[in-house]
């Protein structure tokens, strides 16, 4: 990230303005050190007519709140010559890669080469993989969330869990020297300066030990969000019938701390399970994202939740039996989600070609 005047407001583009991104754009712009311009799709009409209002269990109630500037698309640093680049782009849309267009490719007219650092305030292991490819010379910043905040209706967020955040720099193979690790620090820190400004309603602090952090948010990620899409259930009746938690959350969240150990060298302690068993407020019904989205018919983002940490298992030879069973459904839903979403999907209706596209004849 190229230098920025201590006493400039931070240039922030937001894309993913749904319960979470609402939250980060309202702290940095509440901070005072930061102006937001957030890109809105479906809510659009609604946030530029009326504004967000928010419920918020940090914040209070928040009437006809806006951020700096609303879009309703992706701006052209390049084609736009007024504009000042961004200094960060931080993304907080669902993550699901095996559905184009790639978010790669739908930032890219924002990004500043060597500028632009990119935040991703997504779940899940190696989503920024695509980016150390798409952006070798920008900062590729990791953001982890545990809160609660979800959009509904459009233009309304309700936020109902304290928000913790840790910012932090993934480990780049691609930037090797030291000053490209060092700007990202620093832009990491500056962007936590920013964001703890806004008072002590907010938790963000630098997280130096990403690979530990993101592995350890799987905990919860890997079990309850699969399984809660799988079975329609929140995460209170789960625990409510205990044998959910035990036949499925437990051994999941076990499968993760091994995979982790082996794959990463990452030490999860076995107390974790049990805190991320519990981690939901009991009487709140909480529904992890995936069903939401399960719910609203939309793609669901399983293949970094689930996918990778099945993947890493197998390449270290790992044995996750559960996990593997709750990816072969998750993609059986994902494959129903495109049924519904996309126009180009063919259901075969002859079995030629198929592996088990035989004639049924006995």
């Amino acid at each position: 990230m190229g230098s920025v005047d201590a006493y400039k407001k931070l240039q922030v583009l937001l894309v993913g303005s749904g319960g979470i991104g609402t939250m980060v754009a309202y702290a940095l712009e509440k901070g005072g050190k930061a102006e937001v311009a957030a890109v809105l799709r479906s809510n659009f009409e609604t946030v530029f007519e009326n504004g967000f209002t928010i419920h918020s269990v940090d914040h209070g109630e928040v009437l006809d709140w806006r951020p700096t500037s609303i879009l309703d698309s992706i701006p052209s640093v390049s084609e736009e010559s007024w504009r000042a680049p961004y200094d960060y782009v931080i993304v907080t849309t669902k993550n699901v890669p095996d559905i184009p267009p790639q978010i790669t490719d739908i930032i890219a007219p924002a990004i500043t080469p060597g500028h632009t650092a990119i935040v991703l305030i997504q779940n899940g292991l190696n989503i920024e993989r695509p980016f150390f490819s798409a952006f070798p010379a920008n900062p590729i910043l990791s953001g982890i969330t545990f809160s609660g905040a979800i959009e509904s209706p459009p233009g309304t967020i309700n936020h109902h869990n304290h928000e913790r955040t840790f910012i932090g720099v993934f480990d780049n193979p691609i930037a090797a020297s030291y000053s490209q690790k060092s700007r990202a620090i620093a832009a990491a820190r500056r962007l936590v300066d920013a964001y703890t400004a806004c008072g002590p309603e907010v938790d963000c602090t630098y997280e130096p030990d990403v690979a530990y952090s993101r592995w350890r948010k799987l905990l919860y990620n890997a079990s309850y969000n699969g399984v809660a899409a799988i079975l329609g259930m929140d995460t209170s009746r789960m625990r409510f019938t205990e044998h959910i938690i035990d036949d499925l959350i437990r051994p999941l969240m076990q499968e993760i701390r091994a995979t982790a150990k082996a794959a990463a060298g990452v030490e999860l302690e076995e107390k974790l399970v049990e805190t991320m068993i519990t981690a939901d407020v009991y009487d709140k019904f909480f529904k992890p994202s995936m069903l939401q989205d399960m719910e609203k018919g939309k793609f669901i983002e399983f293949e970094n939740l689930v996918g990778e940490p099945l993947r890493e298992a197998e390449r270290v030879g790992v044995e996750t039996p559960t996990l593997k069973v709750v990816y072969g459904l998750l993609k059986g839903l994902q494959f129903k989600a495109g049924e519904r979403n996309l126009e180009d999907v063919v259901v075969p209706r002859s079995g030629e070609g198929l592996r088990y596209g035989g004639c049924g004849k006995s």
